[in-house]
């Protein structure tokens, strides 16, 4: 069996790291594509990296240059990329580099939220997280053709919660809308999908050719009260949840927990419309996407207790 070579840029985030453990395991070369090389991944032992399996190379997903010089000097046909946000172009120079320089297939992390608008063209500017995300895939297939890519969709991420951190261990978090559920879908759940695509292959679609979307969604549907209970259980912390308007929310998502603004005003807008009308859960593809974390990896979702005690440390910190 052909070893493939991967380059997974963004490899200490919980995602990057395990779509790279994810491609490991499954007989890939991993190149981890860092702008600092010196930094810690998570899970990755010495052991593992000394194995000659792993290897690491300064670049940034937002430097052509620094792109085409990795990606050549490495070898690297499949790469995994993410979005990044506030750049000019969407990532439109940094997609031609990885062309340029020989990748044949990337698999971009992206998000569900393009679902509501029908298609990646359809997207306005004024919902920010998914134009963005939109944005990306179209400079991806305008590239890299219709079977040059798969976008990984996922809904609402189990590490979203890390904004409560602060507020569970004060004792009181304030939440504009409490009610409002959501799927915690696992960032590892995310990385072992990744890492199955980057090493075996881009998924195939009913016409035979490359799937070029796949939705994720969590095992579960919990409200963010229920959410916030669960932390504290785990965390051995009672904390009340607080219903308060959205300007105030707004002010404690930027203040307390670092949430850019036009992010915080976009996921305010998400809660409000989870609360109200299910929002992600009536999309097209929801349901399908539910059992896609199983039909891809071989492995259940993890559920939201079970992510929260492997992070316990975090949220303690």
């Amino acid at each position: 069996m052909s070893t493939p070579t991967v380059i997974v840029f963004g490899p200490t985030g919980g995602v990057g790291s395990t779509a790279a453990l994810s491609a490991h395991e499954r007989n890939a070369k991993v190149i981890l594509a860092m702008r600092d090389t010196t930094k810690s991944i998570p899970n990755l032992s010495s052991e593992q990296e000394s194995s000659g399996n792993f290897e690491r190379v300064q670049a940034d997903l937002t430097s052509p240059e620094s792109i085409h010089n990795a990606v050549t000097k490495t070898g690297a046909k499949h790469a995994f990329i993410y979005v990044v946000f506030g750049t000019t172009d969407a990532l439109r120079a940094s997609i031609e580099a990885l062309k340029g320089a020989g990748i044949e297939t990337v698999v971009l992390l992206s998000s569900i939220s393009i679902n509501a608008h029908g298609d990646v063209d359809a997207v306005p500017p004024t919902d920010f997280i998914a134009f963005s995300h939109a944005q990306v895939e179209v400079n991806l297939r305008d590239v890299f053709g219709e079977d040059g890519y798969v976008a990984i969709r996922p809904a609402f991420f189990a590490s979203n919660s890390m904004w409560w951190r602060s507020e569970v261990l004060k004792g009181e978090v304030k939440l504009a809308y409490p009610e409002a559920r959501f799927d915690f879908i696992a960032p590892e759940d995310i990385g072992r999908v990744a890492g199955v695509f980057l090493a075996k292959g881009l998924p195939a679609g009913e016409d035979g050719g490359k799937r070029n979307i796949v939705g994720l969604v969590g095992p579960e549907k919990m409200s963010l009260r229920e959410a916030v209970g669960v932390i504290g259980n785990v965390v051995g912390k009672e904390a009340k949840v607080t219903k308060v308007d959205e300007q105030e929310a707004l002010q404690v998502m930027m203040t307390e927990n670092g949430v850019p603004e036009p992010i915080a005003k976009t996921v305010l807008v998400q809660f409000r419309q989870q609360e109200e009308s299910g929002g992600f859960f009536n999309i097209p593809g929801y349901e399908e996407a539910s059992g896609n974390v199983q039909r891809y990896t071989g492995r259940p979702s993890l559920r939201f207790h079970e992510w929260v005690d492997l992070n316990k440390e975090k949220f303690l910190a």
